[in-house]
């Protein structure tokens, strides 16, 4: 018999789709470093998200 692993639906790891718009330049550059980098877009995207939102200061 094969086993599978039981995967997360989407949601219930307390993540949500949202559709954003970037620019072509962004985008390129998002990509390049996720193949350089062995991570996916969408980590990328959480982990710069995370970090601008900790360290951003608005005056």
């Amino acid at each position: 018999m094969i086993r599978y692993e039981k995967r997360t639906k989407h949601g219930e790891d307390g993540s949500r789709v949202i559709t954003v718009r970037l620019k072509e330049d962004i985008l390129a550059s998002l990509d390049q470093l996720a193949a350089d980098s062995n991570y996916s877009r969408n980590e990328l995207i959480n982990i710069i998200l995370r970090h601008g939102i900790e360290n951003i200061k608005i005056e």
